[in-house]
């Protein structure tokens, strides 16, 4: 029935401890959503498919399991059957299906549903708990407030709070260590690009820090810090909300994503500081998604410039040659 592609296994691969550890903080709410985002899902694709005499293909299934865990626990079925029907639908098929679509389908259908539901998705977060049980010793500190909004009210979230996942948030993005291994993982069997990950994660933390440093971090008063002070909530920052997670799974897309090494760096750079530029000055908490929606819209835009630059430098080579 699907079409193999081992490169979309072994992102599977990787999201098995992701996952394993989203059930552990949220129990049946992520089997639920798992459930119904994956039965529309690869519906949605096979219907499309089939039209055009093509089997499904295995990256649906990472569409799926990206989707899910981009997903606050508590959000309504209904609404996650939306989102994933619109990512494979118009965002994927509508472009031709796998390997021509110029955005990322999880994304797409992530981003949809948070403009198209807002008021609903934003209080689907939970205190995460051992399988969903909230209050259990260990996690009964924390509050239903994401990291993030607790930076907006002036708190700072603890690193061991950040590292280990026991915070609110998306159902897997908490865990910065387990996507840390992720991330290796991928780096290591060339599964993903160290470049994509690498830049989105120094940009981020780059203007992360421009923006405690010089005051305009909403909640984050400058002068009651040092240095060394406003260094480490950079990184707290930046370990804060879906951005690691995005740098990972996102961000690597390898449809989506530009080729060339020059662009992947710049690419990179595009979704740290459009996520920092949104989490500083608009409404919306996480700007995340909207970064890579941009820096898919411009991915195919960068490789043309440094193929043309390259390009360029050849024909001078050439010519000294000839002289």
């Amino acid at each position: 029935m699907f079409q193999k592609q081992k490169v979309m296994r072994r992102v599977l691969y990787s999201l098995i401890p992701v996952y394993l550890f989203s059930i552990y903080l949220y129990g049946w709410r992520v089997l639920a959503l798992s459930a119904v985002v994956f039965f529309c899902g690869i519906l949605a694709e096979y219907i499309m498919t089939k039209r055009r005499n093509k089997k499904v293909s295995e990256a649906v299934l990472v569409t799926c399991a990206l989707f899910v865990l981009s997903l606050p626990p508590t959000a309504p079925l209904w609404i996650a059957a939306v989102g994933i029907v619109f990512g494979v639908v118009l965002i994927k098929e509508a472009y031709g299906g796998f390997g021509r679509n110029i955005f990322n389908p999880a994304i797409g259908g992530r981003l949809f549903i948070y403009l198209t539901f807002p008021s609903i998705l934003a209080i689907s977060w939970m205190v995460p708990g051992v399988f969903g049980q909230s209050g259990i010793v260990g996690v009964d500190a924390l509050t239903a407030a994401t990291p993030l909004q607790q930076f907006r009210q002036g708190a700072i979230p603890e690193l061991s709070q950040l590292l280990l996942g026991l915070r609110a948030g998306s159902i897997g993005e908490s865990s910065i260590i387990l996507l840390l291994g992720a991330a290796i993982y991928m780096i290591v069997t060339k599964t993903a690009n160290w470049r994509l990950i690498s830049s989105t994660l120094f940009s981020g933390y780059v203007f992360a820090f421009l923006f405690i440093t010089t005051g305009l971090l909403p909640g984050i008063d400058p002068d009651q810090y040092t240095l060394g002070q406003e260094l480490y909530i950079a990184l707290l920052f930046v370990f804060s909300g879906s951005i690691f997670y995005c740098a990972v799974y996102m961000c690597t897309d390898p449809i989506s994503a530009p080729n060339k090494p020059q662009s992947q760096f710049v690419y990179g750079a595009i979704i740290g500081l459009v996520t920092m530029l949104i989490r500083t000055f608009s409404l919306f908490p996480e700007g995340t998604s909207f970064a890579i929606i941009i820096g898919n819209t411009f991915a195919s835009f960068l490789d043309e410039i440094f193929q043309k630059k390259k390009a360029s430098k050849t024909k001078k080579s050439v010519a000294k040659e000839v002289a």
